[in-house]
């Protein structure tokens, strides 16, 4: 019977999106993390009666035909990029993007990637850098004799000196943006890697057309719903408890049949 492999597969689907769930609720205080959404494609089907065929001499048509399905599979797990929320930090050097765009983070091997969670902080030369000690690009320093350091809406960071003159500009943070920010390649530790389904990062500043702008001083919270989450967790617990029911019946079913005198 076709009904236990069947089965099978959706309890397999239901596990994956209950993973995907699990995965979304352990972030949900991440810095700038973007939930996801499993989605799932039905499997080929066995066609038994093709439909549109003749039926008899005078010609007519078989209406619907008889295909039976062999279940279903895993077609994506979809990164879902909407704005999360905004939540104050009392850190000067922490950043919120306020809309599209990437923070560029120097990677020790030289490559790029990028993040939405902007709590960064001063290296010991006065860098900003990702709580991991990587270099935010393109690279501003603090000078040493700075007592605080700001950053206005369009990436401007600013040295406020103890001497009381102006702020002096140190640098200007870049951005990026990607025509299809879902396929970036997820790393952990809140970074991303440029992939051909992502696209090629367009660099700009922020503010500019097509990028968003910072907060100084908020971070961008997660953007996953508690209540959603529970629901969605609850209706794939209740799927997987009904294939596996199926599975149940079918071997209830066979057992009958060999039972046959």
């Amino acid at each position: 019977m076709r009904a236990l492999d069947t089965a099978a597969t959706g309890m397999q689907a239901q596990q994956l999106n209950v993973e995907v769930i699990a995965n979304n609720i352990a972030n949900m205080n991440t810095t700038g993390f973007k939930r996801q959404r499993a989605e799932f494609q039905d499997l080929l089907y066995q066609t038994v009666e093709r439909m549109g065929v003749t039926s008899s001499d005078a010609g007519t048509i078989v209406p619907t035909g008889v295909q039976v399905g062999a279940g279903v599979k895993a077609g994506s797990v979809y990164r879902i990029t909407e704005q999360g929320g905004m939540s104050q930090s009392g850190n000067p050097y922490d950043m919120a993007i306020q809309g599209e765009g990437y923070f560029i983070v120097q990677l020790p091997d030289g490559r790029d990637a990028y993040t939405r969670a902007g709590n960064f902080s001063l290296s010991a030369d006065g860098q900003i850098v990702t709580e991991d000690g990587y270099v935010v690009a393109p690279g501003i320093a603090v000078p040493q004799e700075a007592v605080s350091g700001s950053s206005n809406r369009v990436g401007v960071v600013q040295a406020i000196l103890a001497d009381g003159s102006p702020p002096a500009d140190v640098g200007a943070l870049e951005m990026a943006r990607f025509v299809n920010p879902a396929g970036l390649d997820a790393i952990g530790d809140n970074m991303f890697l440029e992939t051909p389904a992502s696209g090629t990062a367009n660099r700009g500043q922020p503010g500019q057309v097509g990028f968003g702008t910072l907060q100084q001083g908020f971070l961008e919270t997660s953007n996953v719903n508690a209540v959603s989450e529970i629901s969605n967790l609850i209706t794939a617990q209740r799927a997987y408890e009904m294939n596996s029911k199926v599975i149940t019946t079918t071997d209830e079913m066979l057992r009958s049949t060999t039972n046959l005198r």
